[in-house]
């Protein structure tokens, strides 16, 4: 299965549980939507990749949201260029456990990939952010 999940910087389509969602009880993502596989860790004594999602939406961030504009160029990388706007956010992130997980669909087409710089950013972006009330919704519970 290792050679099965997507390296980081990776867009996938994942039934992302919004924090707002997650907050009213929910426990099932809407849909599926693009989603940036931001950091993917190999944990080698349990066998099992730690997957951090990030969503991408096509509408502008709320006003209790922080979100970076996918470029142009990076939403053509990244499979994306049928939003005329795309926004990663970065205040909050799906955990989840690729080998053990009951949404993350190991053999689903991933739309594309963002380029090094770009994920560099993101990856900066949401690291400010965790030092703040970044939403972390646990999946694998």
């Amino acid at each position: 299965m290792a050679n099965e999940v997507p390296p980081q910087g990776s867009i996938i389509t994942y039934p992302y549980l919004w924090a707002t969602q997650r907050d009213a009880g929910e426990t099932e993502g809407r849909k599926s939507r693009p989603t940036c596989v931001v950091l993917c860790i190999y944990d080698a004594e349990r066998k099992i990749h730690h997957l951090m999602l990030l969503p991408i939406s096509s509408q502008p961030p709320r006003s209790d949201q922080i979100a970076l504009e996918v470029p142009e160029t990076e939403r053509r990388r990244a499979g994306l260029s049928r939003y005329p706007g795309a926004w990663v956010i970065v205040s909050e992130y799906n955990y989840d456990v690729a080998e053990q997980s009951w949404y993350y669909e190991p053999t689903a087409p991933r739309l594309g990939a963002f380029s090094g710089q770009f994920l560099k950013e993101v990856a900066k972006a949401l690291r400010s952010n965790l030092k703040k009330a970044t939403a972390k919704i646990d999946r694998t519970v």
